[in-house]
């Protein structure tokens, strides 16, 4: 060990000289209710850039951000071409076209969360070398961003349900605690798919898939309830439990009387409630866990 002459820490180990003078390893890992202390001071830069990454995204695009709503009009379009009026999934479905919509843009905004999450790491590698922050607020900041875009969208989606016959009722009050369930859903999974991102770069090019098969699934542009009126119970269960689907029905529920003709379960309130917290959460949990991986190498 290397002697400092003439000074009293001559026999104390460089572990001891930096717990004596507070020091401590660069990039190490906080505790968890630190690491959360310092992502809620981060708060505003998390606003800020997810402001600044949604409006970059349409800069070069002619109708800017107009795309924001566009896309998952075209998207319900093609849907309605092909599972309304070719394989006639619209039946038992009172106003198929405000069903639809409300499922694509509900259903996009995990989607998008979901993908933009799993490369919110390899893709701000500069990013994360070059500046010291909590590495939880990149997919929280793109959660963000996808749900600044749905907020944009949604008074397009107002206009389409008014439009298509349905009235305006205190029901649609319920769409902001709707939209914060989902929201703390969707950050936790893009949490936890950042991190599996982030060693496995692979994962980006496997998730749209993955994501497609969900939304087939998810009931967005099919009745779950017409379509297994005939099939196991065990299959309308595992379906029901579906947390995309959970959040499509909510949603139909606060905007479509059609739909809200009679009151909906309270099993699917308290679903929405198990499915945020378990995967908020979790994904929180597991993303912080490797905290000090992210950027090396």
């Amino acid at each position: 060990m290397t002697e400092y002459h003439g000074s009293a820490d001559t026999a104390l180990s460089s572990a001891a000289l930096a717990e004596r003078y507070g020091l401590a390893v660069s990039g190490r890992r906080p505790p968890l209710l630190e690491y959360t202390r310092r992502l809620w001071g981060r708060r505003h830069f998390i606003v800020a850039f997810a402001t600044a990454r949604l409006t970059a995204t349409y800069t070069a695009a002619r109708l800017g951000q107009v795309w924001q709503v566009m896309t998952p009009l075209l998207n319900a379009a093609v849907y309605y071409l092909i599972f309304g009026l070719l394989l006639g999934t619209n039946r038992g479905i009172p106003n198929f076209i405000a069903y639809l919509c409300t499922g694509v843009f509900v259903f996009q905004f995990t989607q998008s969360a979901v993908l933009s999450g799993t490369r919110s790491i390899a893709d701000n590698l500069g990013l994360i070398r070059a500046l010291h922050f909590p590495r939880a607020c990149l997919p929280i900041a793109f959660t963000v961003i996808q749900l600044q875009e749905l907020l944009f969208s949604m008074g397009v989606l107002g206009v389409i349900i008014l439009v298509t016959g349905e009235p305006l009722t205190l029901r649609w009050l319920l769409i902001l605690p709707i939209l914060f369930l989902q929201s703390v859903f969707n950050a936790g999974l893009a949490m936890f798919m950042a991190r599996i991102g982030a060693k496995t770069t692979d994962m980006a090019q496997l998730m749209p898939f993955l994501m497609r098969t969900w939304m087939y699934t998810s009931g967005v542009f099919w009745s779950v309830t017409t379509f297994t009126a005939h099939a196991p119970k065990w299959v309308a269960d595992v379906l029901n439990a579906n947390p995309a689907l959970i959040f499509n029905n909510l949603m139909r529920y606060a905007l479509m009387d059609s739909v809200s003709s009679t009151s909906l379960p309270r099993h699917v309130w308290l679903s929405s409630l198990a499915w945020s917290l378990v995967v908020g959460l979790g994904g929180y949990f597991f993303f912080w866990k490797a905290e000090e991986e992210y950027g090396r190498g």
